[in-house]
C-alpha cells in the first residue's frame, strides 16, 4: 500500500476528512507524489521521472505532516480529485465491493425488513461515492457517477451477482454528473437477461440513443404491498423514486374519508396509497403522459381504478385555473388532502431564487383549495433549499393566503437513502404535513 501515489492535503484540509466526508478538491492538495518521492504534481518534463497518478487509480491521503487519512479514487479531470473509500490500507477489489455492498443491504434488512424493492447502495452514504444500485424485486440497476467505480465496473457486478443472484443488472448511467468526470453516458443490460436485452447485446450500449430500437419491457415493483408497473430503461431515475417509500405509507393516514389532490403524481405513489388507505376520491395531476398511463394501469392492476381520476396537465398551470376568481370572489375550497411533490426546481445554487418562487406559487395555491381541517403533504428534493428555507416558503404562502397551519408530520428519505450529517449532501428530501387549522 505504501507503493500507491500519495495526495498530500494543505493545512487545515484534513479534519474533515477524518470527519467522514470523502471528497478532496483540488484546491485542497498541496502535492502529489509518486513511491520513491517524486513530484507528480510537476510535469514529467521537469522531474525527467515522475508522473501524476492515472485518472481512477487508487491513491493513499495524508495531510501536510505525511499523517495517514485514508485512500481512495483520484481523477485530475474532475473538481473533486479524490474520493475517500476507506480510512484503513484496503484492496480495492471484488472482495472489497462485497463486503462493502453486504454492509449497506445489511442496513436496509434492519430498518426496512418486509421491503422487495429499495436503494442497496446510496453512494457516498455507505461510502462507495459515486455507486448506486437500486433493487427492484429480483433486477439490480446500477449507476455508476464517478471515474474509478467506473473502472471498476466489472468487480461491482461480481460482487451483486454473488450476493443477490439477480435475474439481470441494468445499468442507467445516464446522469448529467459523469461529464465532469470526463465519462460519457451508458446504459444496457450488464449481467442476464432484460426482456430483449441481454447482457451480450447490451454490452457496447452506450449513450441515450444506441440501440434504442429494442426496449425492454416494464417490470412490476411492490411498495408497500401495492403494485407499480415501473420502466427500468427509460424511467426517472433508476425507475422509481424509492427514497419516498415509508412516506407514501406515512401520508395515507390522513387520508380516510377523503377527496385528495395528488400533485406531479407520477406513477401513483402518493395517489394509489391514499386510495387503498380509504380516500373517498383520488384526482393526479402529471405533465408526463407516460406517467399518467402508467398511474392508470397501476391504479386498474390495484383494484383501486373506481376511486381515482387522471389528467395530463401542466400541474402549475392546473392549480392557477382552479384557483382563478373574480374581484370580490373567494375559491371555494375543494380538497381534504393535498399532496404537493414536484421534481427538483434547482440543480445548482444559483437557480434557488427562481425555484423558490416556483415553491410560493404551487404552496399558496394548493392552500386556497385546501378546507379547514385539511391536510398539506408537502415535499423539496433539492439539496440547495435546506429545511429552514423551505418552510420559510410554505409559511409565507400561509400569511398570503391568510391560513394558520398547524405542523403534524416531518419527513424526510427513507432508510435505504442514509443520511450521514458530516455529508451533507447526503441530506436532500425533507417534507411536512400542515393542517389547516383555519
Amino acid at each position: 500500500m505504501d507503493s500507491l501515489p500519495t495526495v498530500l492535503l494543505k493545512p487545515g484540509e484534513a479534519d474533515r476528512i477524518v470527519a467522514g466526508h470523502p471528497w478532496i478538491y483540488h484546491t485542497g492538495i498541496l502535492r502529489v507524489t509518486q513511491p520513491g518521492g517524486g513530484d507528480a504534481s510537476s510535469p514529467a518534463s521537469a522531474t525527467g521521472t515522475s508522473r501524476p497518478p492515472a485518472d481512477g487509480a487508487l491513491v493513499q491521503v495524508k495531510d501536510h505532516r505525511q499523517r495517514f487519512l485514508g485512500v481512495g479514487f483520484f481523477n485530475s479531470k474532475s473538481k473533486i480529485h479524490v474520493r475517500v473509500l476507506s480510512p484503513e490500507r484496503v484492496e480495492v477489489n471484488e472482495k472489497f465491493f462485497e463486503e462493502r455492498i453486504r454492509a449497506a443491504l445489511a442496513v436496509r434488512q434492519k430498518h426496512l425488513p418486509d421491503a422487495t424493492s429499495f436503494r442497496v447502495v446510496n453512494a457516498e452514504s455507505d461510502f462507495l461515492s459515486g455507486l448506486i444500485v437500486d433493487k427492484y424485486e429480483d433486477v439490480l440497476v446500477v449507476q455508476i457517477s464517478s471515474l474509478g467505480m467506473d473502472k471498476r465496473k466489472a468487480q461491482i457486478v461480481a460482487a451483486l451477482q454473488k450476493i443477490f443472484s439477480p435475474r439481470a443488472i441494468l445499468e442507467r448511467s445516464d446522469v448529467a454528473s459523469r461529464k465532469f468526470e470526463g465519462l460519457g453516458e451508458a446504459d444496457g443490460v450488464l449481467f442476464g437477461e432484460f426482456g430483449a436485452r441481454t447482457a451480450m447485446s447490451a454490452g457496447s450500449t452506450t449513450g441515450k440513443n444506441a440501440d434504442k430500437a429494442v426496449r425492454a419491457p416494464s417490470i412490476t415493483v411492490n411498495l408497500n404491498g401495492l403494485k407499480f408497473e415501473t420502466d427500468l430503461v427509460g424511467g426517472h431515475k433508476t425507475g422509481l423514486y424509492l427514497d419516498q417509500q415509508a412516506n407514501y405509507q406515512a401520508v395515507s393516514q390522513f387520508a380516510r374519508g377523503a377527496q385528495v389532490l395528488d400533485c406531479f403524481s407520477f406513477l401513483g405513489g402518493f395517489g394509489l396509497h391514499a386510495a387503498r388507505a380509504g380516500a373517498a376520491h383520488v384526482h393526479m395531476l402529471d405533465q408526463s403522459a407516460d406517467a399518467i398511463a402508467a398511474a392508470i394501469r397501476n391504479a386498474a392492476a390495484n383494484g383501486l381504478a373506481e376511486k381515482c381520476s387522471f389528467e395530463v396537465v401542466n400541474v402549475f398551470d392546473w392549480l392557477k385555473a382552479n384557483t382563478a376568481v373574480k374581484p370580490h370572489e373567494k375559491v371555494v375550497p375543494k380538497f381534504d388532502l393535498i399532496v404537493l411533490d414536484p421534481p427538483s426546481f434547482t440543480r445548482n445554487r444559483a437557480s434557488v431564487p427562481d425555484a423558490l418562487r416556483g415553491y410560493k406559487e404551487i404552496h399558496l395555491r394548493a392552500l386556497k383549495l385546501l378546507k379547514t381541517g385539511g391536510v398539506l403533504a408537502t415535499f423539496c428534493c433539492s439539496h440547495h433549499v435546506d429545511t429552514v428555507t423551505f418552510m420559510d416558503v410554505i409559511l409565507s404562502a400561509a400569511y398570503d393566503t391568510r391560513r394558520v397551519l398547524r405542523r403534524v408530520a416531518t419527513y424526510s428519505q427513507g432508510p435505504d437513502h442514509p443520511v450521514i450529517p458530516m455529508i451533507p449532501e447526503t441530506e436532500y428530501l425533507k417534507g411536512f404535513a400542515f393542517e389547516v387549522v383555519r
